[in-house]
């Protein structure tokens, strides 16, 4: 990114780039999946100075209220602290500064209620002190403070980690336009054992998945679900889907081929949820070329690419989000 330092804070690193340049931006932007402009900084120990709280949410309010950010959101640096005394004080942080601030910085229930292009103040909190700034979640790439998802758990038991991806997919698929709906039907590439499957049903959408692996025994008989055991390179649809979601395992170039010759059966304006696998690739050279010849591969076929980011549910693996405009 050209970077003249880094410096690590807890789970992110305090980097300065050169003027005008966004973390974003560019073929590295991929490895980043949030970002904050830090244009207020308080290097300290927050556990060592008294006061620490009403200090800090009165230089927030001198700072920032006057450019009347839609809310605040406050994360911590170390999100895994275990004793929950950074938590609690990211929470206290929060509810100071929103009192301090004009009325236009509502204290919203939740963080995907704001609306992605509406700027608001967010501030990471802990040992290393307190770093703020104001942006709005999509250019944050993320609604919550620190990029870290905080997402109710469906109902019903979860089949594997993959309900968890999806759910998260869909939460930053807002940053991008509205998402699919409550009866929405989705075509799933690739969908054994059926962790996104049965996130996807519990949130009232409809499901033909396909796999030449089994789904899990709980899926059977399942409300909204049509499943096909079968290879994806020679099934064929015989209706129009609203979305597609592809988590295949394999060659990912491969994978797309197939998202792109069953886009054909996609609605106008349907999304994509693709999870590009990186197994075999090493090197952020190599990363870098892969996701780039997806994105050819993508607007050969008429697909828009939204984003690419690496959800804190993916492991050697993006998630990429498109949709489909026939138009095109």
């Amino acid at each position: 990114m050209g970077a003249a330092s880094s410096k690590e804070l807890g789970a992110y690193h305090l980097v300065r780039l050169p003027a005008g340049a966004s973390p974003r931006s560019g073929p590295a932007g991929i490895f980043v999946p949030w970002c904050l402009p830090v244009e207020h900084a308080w290097p300290c120990d927050p556990g060592k100075v008294e006061g620490f709280v009403e200090k800090a949410a009165s230089a927030l309010a001198r700072k920032f209220s006057g450019r009347r950010p839609r809310t605040v959101w406050v994360g911590m640096l170390h999100p895994g602290h275990g004793d929950g005394w950074f938590k609690r004080l990211a929470s206290n942080l929060r509810g100071r500064c929103l009192q301090m601030f004009p009325d236009s910085a509502m204290p919203l229930a939740e963080a995907g209620s704001q609306r992605p292009d509406e700027a608001a103040l967010f501030c990471m909190v802990g040992a290393g002190g307190l770093y703020a700034g104001i942006a709005s979640p999509r250019e944050c790439n993320g609604f919550y403070a620190g990029g870290i998802v905080h997402l109710p758990k469906s109902a019903g038991k979860s089949i594997s980690r993959a309900g968890a991806k999806i759910a998260e997919a869909l939460h930053h698929a807002a940053l991008h336009g509205e998402p699919p709906g409550m009866g929405a039907h989705w075509l799933e590439l690739g969908a054994s054992p059926g962790g996104m499957t049965l996130e996807l049903l519990n949130r009232g959408q409809r499901v033909t998945a396909i796999d030449r692996a089994p789904l899990d025994p709980r899926l059977a008989g399942a409300d909204g679900l049509s499943f096909f055991q079968r290879d994806v390179s020679t099934w064929r649809a015989e209706e129009k889907f609203d979305a597609l979601l592809c988590d295949m395992n394999g060659d990912p170039l491969e994978a797309f081929a197939q998202v792109r010759r069953l886009s054909l059966y996609l609605r106008d304006g349907a999304w994509i949820v693709f999870t590009l696998k990186t197994t075999g690739r090493e090197g952020m050279r190599e990363l870098q070329d892969l996701h780039q010849k997806v994105l050819e591969q993508a607007k050969a076929g008429g697909l828009h690419h939204l984003a690419t980011s690496h959800l804190s549910g993916n492991r050697r693996e993006f998630t990429l989000w498109l949709r489909r405009h026939h138009s095109s």
